[in-house]
């Protein structure tokens, strides 16, 4: 905690980037203590007002708050995150920690890591969406998890490949220690750091994802208020109600923003390679 802090303290878009995405989880939490009104409230005789004292944000089409959806929309869209990397890493370590450590699985599952890197992540993700229709959350989650898998595999794959041939797994190895001891005691233990800085990247492809899926359609039902389907509802009335689309953009940009900060710096300080004397 010491050196994460000093390394907060020297890299001042690592610290915005953590002040954000505290503020981001405070709001999202407490939305039913913010929010004004209901994220499903509609009042037709106030559509389209545009930002003032009464809606900080604005309504839509609807005449629902957009500042209260944002906040709730803040919940699903970081749900959806959270729940991405745990079933990616948790996925994608299995994979890795097979692929490196057991030669004979690794070139199989090497090959399937390749194959399914080989597509960009959107369109992989529309395609795992439209085979497991309905687009629900459950549904959302389980096809970026399974897109965002093979990076974390990749990742985990090349450090046991080095953990494999270190010493001290030689020893355990040689004193008769079992395949799942070493690689549970030994080199997952020795695993955290990488696949803690894979994992806020996964969070912020995660919510990017889920934003472009419901921009598409392929997201959440629109009466779900995340992020992205705010921004797909809001979508034809840019012209006339752009702070439809306005804020709940920019809450995407600032998630995704302070996520990849905070990940620059976990990765600065777990590397030994790139991490200075704090």
């Amino acid at each position: 905690m010491r050196f994460f802090l000093a390394a907060l303290s020297e890299r001042k878009a690592a610290l915005a980037g953590a002040v954000i995405l505290v503020l981001l989880l405070l709001a999202a939490a407490f939305a039913p203590w913010i929010a004004s009104y209901s994220p499903g409230r509609m009042r037709i005789a106030e559509r389209l007002v545009a930002p003032g004292a009464a809606h900080w944000f604005g309504t839509d089409e609807f005449g629902r708050d957009i500042f209260s959806r944002v906040l709730y929309g803040g919940r699903v869209s970081l749900a959806v995150g959270a729940a991405t990397v745990l079933l990616a890493t948790t996925g994608g370590t299995l994979l890795g920690l097979l692929a490196g450590y057991l030669r004979r699985l690794d070139a199989v599952l090497s090959r399937l890591i390749d194959g399914m890197m080989a597509f960009p992540d959107i369109l992989l993700a529309i395609a795992m969406v439209a085979l497991i229709r309905p687009p629900t959350l459950i549904n959302v989650v389980v096809a970026l998890g399974v897109v965002y898998m093979p990076r974390v595999a990749r990742v985990v794959r090349g450090s046991t490949l080095v953990l494999r041939e270190a010493a001290f797994v030689e020893a355990a190895r040689a004193v008769g220690a079992t395949t799942p001891r070493i690689l549970y005691r030994h080199v997952l233990r020795n695993l955290a750091s990488p696949i803690a800085v894979q994992g806020t990247f996964v969070f912020a492809y995660a919510i990017l994802a889920e934003a472009g899926l419901s921009f598409l359609g392929l997201g959440p039902t629109p009466e779900t208020p995340t992020w992205g389907t705010i921004v797909a509802a809001g979508q034809q009335y840019t012209d006339q109600a752009d702070w439809i689309v306005l804020f709940p953009g920019l809450a995407i940009v600032l998630a995704v923003f302070a996520l990849q900060m905070v990940g620059d710096a976990l990765r600065d300080l777990l590397d030994p390679r790139l991490r200075r004397d704090l």
